[in-house]
């Protein structure tokens, strides 16, 4: 049983919520977000509440149950506030900058790095703090893990990206004789 999944979602206001032909669709104050309802999943509507039931008892309904309880409560969230990420960048001599719809970074690598920025996010750059900004939070944290992938912190001197609230466990280097 899944305690997410048991609980009925609350509706806030000015938030519409509609199911039609498998598809979940959400509208709010920031913009509409849409996704596919999978068919061991039923989604109700019913006095402000939104509802989630595993159509059958298999284990992957049971599982589903939960995962899509959770979606459902992110995408009403979303259209309300936007979700956000901070990802650092620590190194001499690394940048990063937005060009139009374009990422670049400079981290060490003989050529830059250009990302494209997914539609629906938008990306601010200030000093060395990038800040991810969106409705989906499914996009928002992709696309942040992805960017922190082209150069993970290294233990040592702890260049590369990291989230602003993640700890990075330093190691201590090779000791003279």
């Amino acid at each position: 049983m899944s305690r997410i999944g048991k609980k009925p979602i609350e509706l806030p206001a000015k938030t519409e919520v509609s199911v039609a032909d498998g598809v979940l669709t959400v509208k709010g104050p920031l913009g509409t977000l849409t996704k596919d309802i999978h068919p061991y999943v039923e989604v109700e509507v019913k006095d402000g509440k939104v509802t989630v039931t595993p159509k059958n008892e298999t284990r992957l309904a049971q599982a589903l149950w939960g995962t899509f309880a959770s979606h459902a409560s992110n995408m009403i969230a979303g259209v309300n506030k936007e979700y956000s990420k901070k990802l650092i960048l620590d190194g001499v001599g690394y940048r990063m900058a937005v060009q139009g719809n374009d990422l670049v970074l400079n981290i060490g690598f003989s050529h830059q790095v250009h990302m494209a920025i997914p539609s629906g996010i938008t990306a601010t750059v200030e000093k060395n703090e990038l800040t991810i900004a969106g409705i989906d939070k499914d996009v928002v944290g992709q696309f942040s893990a992805n960017i922190r992938a082209k150069k993970k912190p290294e233990p040592y001197k702890g260049k590369g990206f990291h989230y602003s609230d993640e700890v990075i466990i330093r190691k201590q280097g090779k000791k003279a004789v």
